[in-house]
């Protein structure tokens, strides 16, 4: 196989200037894919630009580069045995085969393992969907370096026909809720490796200090509404849950009221397309909100109900997890937010804030999370992001080392 021989920092060269192509948005590729994505996913225009440009623009040689070295200790190892500890020469070969099964929702989301899978010299299958993405991605990867068309490859999947035999493959890295991951981890046999990325759940906190000021608590809303509202609320690292304290200059019920028009401000630049039954859902949620007139919760929504902020509600309850829809907790501190999300096993993803203490990243570490950012990046991770905590090419190697 071709790739094998390529030094890594021509197939670096190869992907970033094909995402640089990617990035332009004159480029014809693109503009066919924004309409074909669009009408799969149902996203609105301009959050289908957004989602490229995240996705493409930080994709740079230096980037990638920084990252595989930060993971490997440097790029020469995918190339030849490298002298870097007492150990002695050590190299890092490709895994083999890999095919990447990406969800539904996230656009682009098998995009970003593929290639680094590819820089570790493996083979590598796509599992594509009907707007036909990946591909589309890949065929301008093979014009920058003509060599790569035999090692990367896309395919949709219309049912149990179009299945591949992934026993076939050395590795399956598959985004999915659990039910999906236990089915695809029961069907594999030894040594077929699962790179699993469940389905998890993002949220945010504000502390007093964040809400000393009403400009500071504007801006967290001007952000954590953009967390909210991107993606329509479908992805791990949408805003789903915000924990506030209680006690500050401004109040939860405040704040709740500042999100409610950046919610609405947002919304003009990332536009729901509508749906019916999301709207039904959120109205029917709105209207069981307002039926517990003995609990001291307020509701922010629209007429057509396009979102729903629900502050306080029950605490035995899980939080909603409707698309464009936030609940939201008044706690004393950090702890209470830790105990609402065991008390309903809430897997986290990552965690919002406005600032940053070491309160919290202890909350973020304990609970499970890969990342802290602050409001308004939740849907805007570096390319090294360790998504779901797993590195990005650490796992397509493995290690060999000379120690004569």
């Amino acid at each position: 196989m071709m790739v094998k021989t390529l030094p890594v920092r021509s197939i670096i060269d190869a992907v970033a200037g094909a995402a640089a192509a990617w990035s332009d948005a004159r480029f014809e590729p693109r503009r066919r894919a924004l309409d074909a994505v669009g009408a799969r996913t149902g996203y609105s225009p301009p959050v289908v630009e957004f989602a490229f440009d995240r996705l493409f623009r930080p994709m740079t040689g230096d980037a990638i580069a920084a990252v595989i070295a930060g993971e490997l200790g440097s790029l020469d190892v995918l190339d030849a045995f490298v002298h870097r500890s007492a150990r002695g020469a050590t190299r890092a070969l490709p895994i083999g085969r890999v095919c990447v099964i990406s969800s539904r929702t996230t656009i682009g989301v098998g995009i970003v393992p593929a290639i680094f899978a590819l820089c570790a010299k493996c083979e590598v299958l796509v599992k594509d969907r009907e707007d036909h993405f990946v591909s589309a991605f890949f065929a301008t990867l093979t014009e920058m370096r003509a060599e790569l068309g035999d090692a990367v490859a896309a395919r949709p999947w219309r049912g149990e026909s179009d299945a591949v035999n992934l026993d076939a493959f050395d590795a399956i890295v598959s985004f999915g809720n659990d039910r999906t991951l236990a089915a695809i981890s029961s069907s594999l046999e030894f040594p077929t490796r699962l790179i699993a990325y469940p389905s998890k759940v993002s949220a945010g906190y504000l502390t007093l200090q964040s809400l000393a000021t009403q400009g500071s608590a504007d801006a967290a809303a001007h952000g954590a509404a953009r967390d909210m509202l991107l993606y329509d609320g479908e992805g791990c690292l949408s805003l789903r849950v915000l924990f506030i304290e209680r006690g500050a200059e401004v109040s939860p019920a405040r704040f709740c009221e500042s999100l409610r028009d950046a919610i609405e401000g947002a919304a003009r630049d990332f536009p729901a397309v509508a749906s019916a039954e999301s709207s039904a859902r959120r109205a029917t949620a709105r209207d069981m909100a307002s039926l517990r007139s003995d609990r001291d919760q307020q509701i922010f929504t629209d007429a057509r109900s396009s979102y729903l902020v629900v502050l306080d509600p029950p605490r035995d309850q899980a939080p909603l997890l409707l698309s464009r829809a936030l609940s939201v907790y008044s706690v004393a501190d950090p702890r209470e937010a830790v105990a609402y999300l065991e008390r309903h096993g809430i897997p986290l993803e990552a965690l919002a804030v406005a600032e940053s203490n070491a309160d919290l990243r202890n909350v973020a570490a304990g609970l499970g999370a890969s990342r802290m950012t602050l409001f308004g990046s939740l849907q805007d991770p570096p390319l090294g992001e360790l998504h779901g905590g797993r590195p990005r090419i650490a796992e397509f190697v493995r290690w060999i080392s000379d120690e004569t």
